[in-house]
């Protein structure tokens, strides 16, 4: 048995075996650090970068501490974003999988709040939300906080970034002073300081590196004169990589829809994501991106928040972050969970302050090569190997993602590897397919049936 093994900690049989059986087998550096004392009942500040197995490690402490058998919400965790607080519940759902009537509970806006009444008048046993859609549930009477023991600010420093003090505050009125605190922030300014020493007991800081080792993350900068320059750049960093899946930060929203225009009109695979989309919007935006049919999301900080997205191949910055914590931020969006990944950030003469201003002991400023060659303007931009196929139908009539497997791959249909994620929601379904399959693809599931129906089923890519 190794310190950094699972099996060294105090753990429950069921959540080891489970673990197990999910391939968990040697902590993080940021679950060895932290998750003893989480365990141990203790307050903590857990500081690491973005993927960084923070999730398990703030999961299983409090599902050890659950107890099952008292139905009331023991365990609160506080998300900035809808996707982030899913993502979280969705981890917890799966640690937990092997404890039986286990009721965790997202509450987050953008959808409607009829349906998070309903739930909880059944009540749960963990509650995983944004901070204003739990403000307006303590407000409306329909949320209870006052049987809580166990308190989680997931990426602290981004809830106080998208100005959530307030909000936070009033949850925290509501929750026991006798409670175990985790705070985890992948940066650790002054801002989250106070709101630690007013809200915690005697914390223990489990602190690992917050920058981005370079073996894993390659940093280049490029220095342009202009917009017009700048906008040709991005385009020609795209051409000579060929990155599968890109994320471009932009500052501004109004930043987000020129690029992405810009980046259409030269023939690239885009989409924009910003503060003006609808949920079902959003949700379409994101999942495309993701399965791999939209090569390069153009987004803001705001809007990526939350953004779990595997095997992300490069993260451009179109404009330097306002804040050198920002920078950390999306940097780490790329190259995680040991794999490699590129950041490329363009900036001109008034944002050479910023570029100084960055911590770069870890990660090395690799520049100034020139830009790429004007000549790759003539290449065609990469095509993304996937289409998504939406169908109108998702949980709500039992769908799952083995009936749609199974639909395109029977008879005379798709290989396995040409079926690529599938994601449902209550009343709809994404899933990609290979590009050049599509055809096939949509025959099978538009005169096949799904659970004994027909339904309507689109390419929207």
């Amino acid at each position: 048995m190794t310190k950094t093994s699972f099996t060294s900690l105090n753990l429950s049989p069921d959540l080891l075996e489970n673990l197990s059986s999910l391939g968990y087998h040697t902590m993080t550096p940021i679950q060895a650090l932290s998750c003893p004392d989480i365990l141990a009942g203790r307050d903590v500040i857990a500081q690491g970068k973005t993927g960084s197995g923070k999730t398990a490690a703030f999961g299983l402490g409090l599902l050890e501490r659950l107890d099952v058998g008292r139905f009331r919400i023991q365990s609160l965790v506080l998300c900035p974003t809808r996707e982030l607080a899913d993502q979280v519940a969705q981890e917890i759902r799966a640690l937990g999988r092997r404890r039986h009537n286990i009721k965790v509970l997202t509450l987050c806006g953008g959808v409607a709040v009829g349906p998070q009444i309903g739930s909880l008048e059944h009540g749960a046993h963990i509650v995983v939300g944004t901070p204003g859609r739990i403000v307006d549930h303590l407000e409306r009477g329909t949320l209870r906080l006052d049987e809580v023991t166990m308190l989680v600010l997931d990426e602290a420093d981004r809830m106080l970034e998208m100005g959530f003090e307030k909000s936070l505050e009033a949850i925290i009125d509501q929750i026991p002073t006798r409670r175990q605190t985790l705070l985890f922030s992948a940066t650790y300014p002054s801002r989250i300081q106070d709101i630690a020493r007013r809200i915690m007991t005697e914390p223990i800081m489990a602190q690992v590196a917050s920058t981005h080792d370079h073996r894993s993350i390659a940093q280049h900068f490029y220095r342009v004169t202009d917009d017009h320059q700048r906008q040709r750049a991005l385009c020609l960093l795209l051409l000579q990589y060929q990155p599968v899946s890109t994320l471009v930060f932009c500052n501004t929203k109004v930043d987000t829809r020129q690029v992405a225009r810009g980046l259409r009109d030269s023939g690239f695979s885009v989409l924009a994501l910003h503060g003006d989309l609808e949920q079902r919007e959003r949700d379409e935006v994101l999942a495309r991106f993701s399965n791999k049919s939209i090569s390069v999301l153009v987004a803001t900080d705001v809007a990526a928040r939350g953004l779990d997205i595997d095997a992300l191949d490069a993260v451009i910055n179109y404009r330097i972050a306002l804040e050198a914590e920002g920078h950390v931020h999306r940097v780490g969006r790329t190259g995680r969970a040991g794999s490699k990944g590129v950041a490329f950030s363009l900036y001109d003469e008034g944002e050479a302050h910023r570029v100084a201003a960055l911590d770069t002991t870890v990660d090395p400023i690799l520049d100034s090569k020139l830009l790429p060659s004007l000549n790759l303007l003539e290449h065609r931009p990469m095509v993304p190997p996937m289409a998504t196929l939406q169908i109108d139908g998702g949980k709500k009539q039992k769908i799952r993602p083995g009936d749609i497997l199974g639909a395109l791959t029977g008879p005379g249909g798709l290989r396995g590897d040409q079926v690529g994620k599938i994601q449902i929601a209550d009343q709809w379904a994404y899933v990609a397919v290979s590009r050049e399959r599509v055809g096939a693809a949509l025959k099978k599931l538009s005169v096949g049936k799904l659970k004994g129906r027909a339904f309507r089923v689109r390419l929207i890519d």
